[in-house]
């Protein structure tokens, strides 16, 4: 029985590993042997080489969406991991009432981003009827178009993601934060460390391999935002929030162009793991 006991772990992990196969990586090697197809339900699917790619290159509406997508990213990978980082500070500690705090402070992460979704368009609704314009109007400000103006959706959209995923960022930065020695705070303490060369030269780099985690995961969620999108804002006004994501549903779920959808999620399937790729090798040679 010694002999095979490596095969326990591997017995444990069997039924997760089988979902995975079944729901993950089937699922994007046959997106991808789509992407040369033109799909043709009930007729078979003809050979086109690249000409989906090509298309897709083309297309005006997807250089817009892929503007968006970066822009997205980068803002809401920046703002989360910050107000994630400051929010660290603030409620790291073993103390009670920090546990409590904490807990509250996750609660928009487990949950269910259609429910939040729905939560900030009701309070970002358009004119005196939503929640927001309504405490606005008492302000004397008077009513904005947060979701219903092409100059201001994306970035009530960008709110809304930011508001959701910094304390995901938080719990991340707060198990980075305990994870410190502590000596190191007292022997900078003693050397006549105040707490902003306390956090700058020991806090920050201690926390590196943790930030790249949060930007490596940040990355990959903004690259592949829909949900709040379509919920909020259906990829309008006027495309203003089209995403790679959204483009792509339109294209293969109510265009029935399969092939084209395929062919732009695996260009993004490989932009995401080229970025993570040089994100981690970035982070590697920092620390070499």
């Amino acid at each position: 029985m010694t002999r095979y006991r490596w095969a326990t772990p591997w017995l444990f992990l069997a039924p997760v590993l089988a979902l995975f196969g079944v729901f993950k990586f089937w699922p994007t090697i046959w997106g991808i042997y789509l992407s040369f197809f033109e799909v043709r339900p009930y007729r078979g699917n003809r050979w086109v080489g690249w000409d989906n790619f090509t298309t897709a290159f083309h297309d005006p509406v997807l250089r817009s969406a892929v503007g968006h997508t970066l822009l997205d990213a980068v803002v809401t990978v920046a703002a989360s991991a910050l107000l994630g980082f400051g929010l660290a500070l603030l409620l790291e500690g073993p103390a009670r009432h920090l546990r409590i705090l904490r807990t509250a402070a996750f609660l928009p992460v487990v949950t269910a981003m259609v429910a939040v979704a729905e939560l900030w368009n009701t309070l970002l609704y358009p004119g005196s009827f939503g929640t927001v314009n309504t405490l606005l109007g008492h302000l004397g400000l008077g009513a904005q178009p947060f979701l219903s103006s092409p100059h201001s959706s994306l970035a009530s959209v960008m709110l809304v993601q930011v508001w959701k995923s910094a304390p995901y960022d938080m719990v991340i930065f707060v198990a980075g934060l305990a994870g410190i020695d502590r000596q190191l705070y007292e022997a900078a303490a003693i050397d006549g460390a105040g707490a902003w060369h306390r956090l700058r030269h020991v806090t920050l780099p201690a926390l590196r391999p943790v930030t790249t985690i949060v930007l490596t995961l940040g990355i990959i969620r903004g690259l592949r935002v829909f949900t709040e999108i379509y919920v909020l804002t259906g990829g309008g006004p006027a495309g203003s929030t089209e995403t790679i994501v959204t483009y792509t549903y339109k294209e293969g779920i109510q265009n029935n162009t399969l092939g084209l959808a395929s062919a732009v999620s695996t260009v993004l399937f490989l932009v995401t793991v080229l970025l993570t790729c040089l994100t981690l090798w970035w982070r590697r040679r920092k620390e070499a």
